[in-house]
Formats: structure tokens, C-alpha cells, sequence
């Protein structure tokens, strides 16, 4: 009876734990858009995605590298040529904004020619778990 009693104690822990990963929650980020070839950067404005999914155990945006993918193809359609694209997020507006200002001023000293992706123009689309 012990056993048994054990046994669907894990179970119900592990399950739970499964469950948890896959819960969308809202996050904020911005894409950050470079190339090798010219001195042209881009950044998309800090955006709100509702339905995001955060892996619990690693706290990582699942799908992270498809958001980056969408920039780039964006970018691409626009003509920029070859660019490499971060998505950086957060679960709190406050920090991402941190990470956008830093990133900025890093790029903002003069020798970069800094373009905007306004939100009209592009938006980040919800990548959902494959089940």
C-alpha cells in the first residue's frame, strides 16, 4: 500500500511538473537585427507578447530562435542583407527595458547607422509548443 501510495505521489509530481512548462504567460521583448557586411543595426520596439511560452525548469522563451527568425525574414523581405537577429525578453517590462538601453547605447556611440523596426511594420508572432 505504501508503494502504491509512493508510486502515484511521483507521478503526480512529475505530471505537474510537465504541466507547468507549457503555461503561456506574458513576456516583453525586442529584436535586435545586425549585419557583418555594412554597419547597419536594427531594433524593433519593445513589444508585448501575451501568450509566450517560458520553459520552467530553464526560464528560457521556448521557441526563442523562431522569434529571431521572423525578424530576419522581415528584415529580409525590407532588403537588408544577411542580418543576424537576437530577440532579447522578459517577464517584466522594467527589465527589458534595461537590456534595450544597454544594447542601445552600445550601438549609438556614432560609428553604426541605428534604423527602427516600428511595431506597425512588424510584430512578433506567438510560437506554441509542439505537444
Amino acid at each position: 500500500m505504501i508503494k502504491k501510495y509512493f508510486l502515484f505521489c511521483v507521478l503526480a509530481v512529475v505530471s505537474l511538473c510537465g504541466w507547468s512548462a507549457n503555461q503561456p504567460a506574458k513576456v516583453y521583448m525586442f529584436g535586435f537585427a545586425a549585419s557583418f557586411n555594412d554597419s547597419t543595426v536594427c531594433f524593433t520596439e519593445i513589444q508585448e507578447v501575451d501568450s509566450a511560452y517560458i520553459d520552467s525548469k530553464t526560464k528560457f522563451l521556448y521557441g526563442r530562435e523562431n522569434y529571431s527568425y521572423q525578424l530576419r525574414n522581415h528584415l529580409t523581405g525590407l532588403g537588408f542583407n544577411t542580418p543576424t537577429c537576437i530577440t532579447c525578453f522578459a517577464l517584466k517590462r522594467k527589465v527589458v527595458e534595461e537590456k534595450y538601453a544597454r544594447l542601445r547605447k552600445k550601438y549609438a556611440n556614432g560609428k553604426f547607422i541605428v534604423k527602427e523596426v516600428k511595431a506597425p511594420q512588424f510584430h512578433f508572432q506567438v510560437i506554441r509548443p509542439e505537444e
